[in-house]
Formats: C-alpha cells, structure tokens, sequence
C-alpha cells in the first residue's frame, strides 16, 4: 500500500451519527445511577463495589492482553478511579444522597483534575479555566449547603471523595500514555476488588455481608441483579467502549463536553423514576456546576484539524 497524500479528518465538528453515539453514552452513563440505588437497596455498598469490579477483573485477566504501562500509574488508576471513587460514591448514596445529585457532584472530579494537574503535573491554569473552576466548586457549594442541611454534610462530602478519587485516576491514566486505553480501563478493574472486599469485611462485617447473599437469590432482589448487570454491562463495558472510539476519532475538547449530559440525564431520571425532586437551589448549583466544567473544559485557542494518511 503506497501513501499518496494526507487528508484533513476533522472539521470541526462530528457527524451527526457521532453525536448520537455521545448522546447515547450520556444517556447510559445517566442511568447508572439509577441502577446503582437499585443494587444498594440489596448489598452493602463496599461489597456491592467489590462485586462490580471483580465481574470485569476475571475476564480481563483471562482474556485482555495487559497494556505496557508502568505498574505504579495501572495501580494508581485502580486506586483512584476504581476504589476511592466508588468508596465515596457507594457509601454516599448507601448513606441517603440522592442518585440523581450524586450524578451532578461527582462532576467535582473535573474541577479537581484541572487543580491537581496543575499542582502535581505542572499543567498550565490558564484564567480561563480557573474561572471555571470557580464556578463549578460556587455551584457544588450551592448543592452542598442545600443538600447539607436537609440530610447532614456526610453524604454529601462522600460523593466529594468520589471525585476526587476519580481525578486522581484521571492523573494516572495520563501518566501511563497508553495507546491501548479500553485494555488500560479493563486492567484497571483488577485493582479494586482486594481493597474493597477487605474494607467490606472489616466495615461491613461478614454477618450483614451473609444476610444479603441469603436474600440476594430471592424475586425481590431482581432489580438488584439488573442494576449491577447494567452497570458491568451498558455503564461500564458498552459506554467506555464508545466513549474510547469516540475519543480516538475526534479531540478530546469535542468529546468531553458531552459528558456534561450525564448529571442533566441522571437528574431527570431520578425525578421520573425515583420521586427525587432537586430543589431550586440544587438545580442552580446543577447550572453552575455544569456551566463551569463546560467554561473550563474549552480550547484555549482554535481547534487544530486531525491528520490522517489517505491510501490510494
């Protein structure tokens, strides 16, 4: 096969069906924590998160090749985005936070990424995006000291947690620079599992650990079982594989902004479905907090056209 030429393969803006699939993956990622409520209301949170991830470890261990990557950033990525973000997520929704809130503050993560870069990757802050910052932790606040008030700060701050284990995850999965990123998610489940099933036993204890299993093959607990099949399945597998191909095929800064949908999906889901209704205060903290991930998340100049070789 000869090169002839090189052909411009961004314009600026996806096709319609790329959008679509971004749409698509908000959506999945939205509903997550819908399916993540219902699992709780059967497993203990640590146990729950423990059980997820050991489901994707197995056969990744068998079957994905393990990416070449440092083994302190593959760690490091399990430690931060697999464990502590689900530590505080579970344990946050397990202790009363709402699902559809806990969808908008995790989105803490993208203000912390931008800190921590800064602070541990020498990343450049530029005005822009600390103006952003700013006005995603204002919104977060907002939600905090509304939500803070109704059902204590505990929950509140252990979602908190959860985005800041996520930016750390973020931290690591660059540092590892890897071209194989879907084997590097993958890989990244085999961490979790230990920490969370020895924290689960030592928090949780065996005998309420015991009681859900007991009950966990009963009719009642099939919303349980669905829930955790949507999130190994559609929330993990199906979404992050599109999300991966997406990314591979445009900037990141055309993607990412989509992710933006997610708090806006599990809002609205857990109003319809759940009877959780965001009071005016979370909902402008919501605007906020989204206004100003989208803010800092923009180029800070014009997007440069992708290039790809063109075969003739």
């Amino acid at each position: 096969m000869n090169v002839a030429g090189r052909s411009t393969a961004y314009s600026g803006s996806m096709p319609i069906r790329h959008v679509g699939l971004a749409v698509c993956v908000a959506a999945l990622w939205g509903l997550n924590f819908l399916a993540i409520h219902f699992s709780l209301e059967q497993f203990p949170p640590l146990f729950l998160a423990g059980l997820r991830f050991v489901v994707l470890a197995v056969p990744a261990l068998l079957f994905v090749p393990r990416p070449q990557v440092p083994l302190r950033w593959l760690i490091g990525y399990g430690l931060g985005f697999g464990t502590l973000q689900f530590f505080g997520l579970y344990l946050g929704m397990a202790a009363g936070f709402p699902a559809g809130l806990a969808s908008l503050v995790l989105q803490s993560s993208a203000p912390f990424t931008v800190i921590l870069g800064a602070l541990l990757l020498r990343e450049r802050l530029t005005p822009r995006r600390a103006l952003g910052v700013g006005v995603a932790v204002g919104g977060l606040v907002l939600v905090g000291a509304s939500r803070g008030g109704m059902d204590g700060w505990a929950p509140f701050f252990l979602v908190v947690l959860g985005g800041f284990g996520w930016a750390l995850g973020n931290l690591a999965s660059r540092k590892a620079q890897t071209t194989r990123p879907m084997s590097l998610a993958l890989w990244m489940c085999v961490v979790p599992p230990l920490p969370m099933f020895a924290l689960s036993l030592a928090v949780e204890g065996p005998g309420r650990i015991g009681a859900a299993l007991g009950t966990a093959w009963q009719v009642q607990a099939l919303p349980a079982w669905l829930g955790l099949a949507y999130t190994v399945l559609l929330g993990t597998v199906v979404g992050s594989a599109i999300w991966v191909w997406l990314m591979s095929r445009h900037p990141a800064g055309v993607v990412a902004p989509f992710s933006m949908l997610v708090p806006v999906v599990g809002v609205l889901a857990a109003w319809l479905v759940l009877g959780q209704q965001p009071t005016w205060l979370e909902l402008a903290g919501g605007v906020l907090v989204v206004g100003g991930v989208l803010w800092a998340s923009r180029p800070d100049g014009p997007l440069r056209p992708r290039r790809r070789w063109r075969a003739v």
